[in-house]
């Protein structure tokens, strides 16, 4: 959904996916220790992501969202949530920012796959970054799993580990790369083997989130991140 000023999203999944509360704090788990400072969270739709991620630990946060009605509902979102002196919405693209580092961390969490040119995105991304900070990457895996679903909500693609470290922009090293919630794999397959569904029902997504979320934190660490349906990666400036 980034690059794509003047321009609705397609999708329609947000607000099933707000309701994904133990999910979202997985998320936050596994990459808390990258949130500081100055954030810039690109995509962040309707802010369900930025309500569950931010915090205190946080100088400054920005939301970059390019379509303006998404951005519109993430205003008003925090306009009754989080310390919204510290939360700011930006209607564009990384363009809007001057071409020099500005953060300490920017954040691409299920929004890199919409991009057409993601190796051009990352690079972009890279140079916003301050020195010690980081780029954040959450992305749907594995290009066997691509779905009607995938396809319904723009996904160009999803990713394995061997794709992802092939955009790690130049001046940074790997801080981490692994694949999150191995159960939703069996529920991935199961939609692109039989389901085909455009989109889930709210019933399906509680249900993996109440039940099958708690069980993939148990399990993934056991499986030390070689499965799960999605995949994380974190990329340090040097």
């Amino acid at each position: 959904m980034v690059e794509r000023l003047g321009q609705s999203y397609i999708g329609g999944e947000l607000d099933l996916f707000a309701l994904a509360d133990n999910w979202k704090a997985y998320i936050k788990s596994s990459i808390a220790a990258y949130l500081r400072g100055d954030v810039l969270e690109v995509g962040a739709g309707i802010g369900a992501t930025t309500v569950a991620l931010h915090d205190d630990q946080v100088r400054s946060w920005v939301c970059l969202e390019p379509d303006a009605s998404l951005a519109a509902r993430l205003s008003e979102r925090l306009r009754s949530g989080v310390n919204p002196s510290a939360i700011h919405v930006v209607v564009g693209s990384l363009n809007a920012f001057a071409d020099q580092p500005s953060f300490d961390c920017i954040l691409y969490i299920d929004v890199l796959e919409h991009i057409e040119d993601d190796q051009r995105q990352i690079v972009s991304a890279g140079r916003l970054v301050r020195p010690g900070g980081y780029v954040v990457v959450l992305s749907p895996a594995h290009g066997w799993l691509y779905s009607a679903f995938d396809k319904s909500i723009g996904h160009l693609r999803r990713y394995n580990k061997s794709a992802l470290r092939k955009l790690k922009p130049d001046g940074f090293t790997e801080q981490k790369i692994t694949y999150l919630d191995s159960l939703g794999i069996l529920l991935s397959l199961g939609n692109v083997i039989a389901l085909r569904q455009n989109m889930p029902s709210e019933k399906q997504i509680l249900t993996w989130d109440r039940f099958c979320i708690p069980l993939s934190r148990r399990i993934d660490p056991l499986l030390l991140g070689a499965v799960g349906k999605s995949i994380l990666a974190v990329w340090r400036r040097q």
